[in-house]
């Protein structure tokens, strides 16, 4: 806070700044005005100064009557001190200060913070529709994009018509069990029934505009619990058949082995007319043969 006095006769100079809108607001790719304007000051040529204030990180935008960074390309100042972005993205959305040095004036300087906003269009959603469901369980719908500011809510689609997230609210969907929930995208079916099977979409909205997605079908189909069975005594009695015939084809003898027909793989047949002798004089083990005639 600062204490000015002001005696009679004498004129109160400082310099003062405002603003024609301090919360401009303007879509990616656009071009915005942030306003600064001098509203008094005796100070002929004050010193202009822009800064950019994003994340807790402070940069220059305009410096020493430069443009700074990216900005020299895309910005320029105009009517002395309002401040002007070409060609907006999304990073340009951050508080901007303008801070004005009039070493002329009993107030030498004074600053007005200027909060920028782009707006960015949601991009195609990502959907996730199951293709088949049996009636009576449940199944989850999804759609999401990351791109999008302000963040997107979402809506869905059934053949083209909305789903309501309050199924009181229509006639057609008084069957319909289920739950949306516009900022998350999720749509959850708590057990389907015939009426639930179409082609589903979502659409993804923010101020700056909107993004669909393609339709997907999802059927509901009825659970065939007498096939099941039937198929399950199929499989058991075909079980039953391979083990019959395994067992029949043991006792026949089929799977017999033949232990002493043919030669032994570890022990190999002794040849005809030879002995195998150990003789006294060797303890390895080494044989000697004869042939008898």
């Amino acid at each position: 806070y600062y204490l000015l006095f002001v005696f009679p006769g004498c004129r109160l100079l400082a310099v003062e700044l405002t603003s024609s809108n301090t919360k401009p607001v303007v879509q990616e790719f656009q071009s915005v005005e942030l306003s600064c304007i001098i509203k008094s000051t005796v100070t002929p040529d004050p010193r202009i100064e822009w800064k950019k204030i994003r994340d807790g990180e402070t940069s220059y935008v305009f410096f020493d009557n430069k443009m700074q960074g990216d900005f020299a390309t895309r910005a320029e100042i105009l009517s002395r001190t309002s401040l002007v972005i070409k060609n907006t993205t999304r990073m340009d959305t951050a508080t901007y200060r303008c801070e004005v040095a009039a070493p002329s004036d009993t107030k030498t300087i004074d600053e007005i913070n200027i909060q920028l906003t782009v707006q960015v269009k949601p991009m195609t959603p990502r959907c996730i529709v199951p293709k088949a469901v049996p009636v009576g369980k449940s199944a989850s719908l999804h759609c999401h994009e990351n791109e999008g500011y302000p963040k997107s809510t979402y809506s869905w689609y059934r053949n083209s018509e909305p789903l309501s997230p309050d199924t009181k609210s229509n006639a057609k969907l008084h069957n319909s069990s289920y739950t949306l929930n516009p900022t998350t995208g999720t749509l959850v079916f708590h057990a389907v029934h015939k009426g639930d099977t179409g082609r589903y979409s979502c659409i993804a909205t923010n101020d700056a505009g909107f993004a669909k997605c393609e339709e997907q079908e999802m059927e509901v189909y009825d659970l065939n619990i007498g096939g099941i069975i039937g198929g399950v005594l199929v499989v058991l009695a075909v079980l039953v058949l391979i083990t019959l015939g395994i067992c029949c084809a043991y006792r026949r003898g089929y799977f017999a082995n033949s232990k002493e027909s043919g030669e032994s793989y570890k022990t190999p047949a002794k040849p005809d007319c030879v002995n195998y002798i150990r003789t006294n004089d060797e303890g390895d083990f080494r044989h000697k043969s004869s042939f008898v005639i």
